[in-house]
């Protein structure tokens, strides 16, 4: 099984928005795939300085192959959509990872 992770810092005045979008569309959106079996949102616990939240949008897949398949097929079109909604508002990092 690999884990593929989304790191998001987003400003603190529009988290509730774009965890609502999150949810609501483009999670739906990229589980509609079929390359992800399920997928997790946390919120990390820390306070930021700048007043910045960061969450960590956790998706599985149920091997490298169906995920290479999304990076090729998928990946680019929900970065630009994210992107272009969020443009400056947010930072990411993303972390792939084989569930031992």
């Amino acid at each position: 099984m690999i884990l593929y992770n989304e790191t998001i810092k987003i400003e603190g005045s529009i988290h509730e928005e774009w965890l609502e979008w999150m949810k609501t569309v483009q999670v739906p959106e990229i589980m509609a795939t079929g390359k992800f079996s399920e997928h997790r949102i946390c919120r990390l616990l820390h306070d930021d300085e700048d007043g910045g939240v960061t969450y960590a949008i956790q998706y599985y897949s149920p091997d490298m192959e169906t995920f290479r398949r999304y990076q090729q097929e998928d990946a680019a079109l929900f970065q630009r959509k994210h992107m272009e909604r969020y443009r400056d508002r947010y930072v990411a990092f993303r972390t792939l990872m084989e569930i031992v």
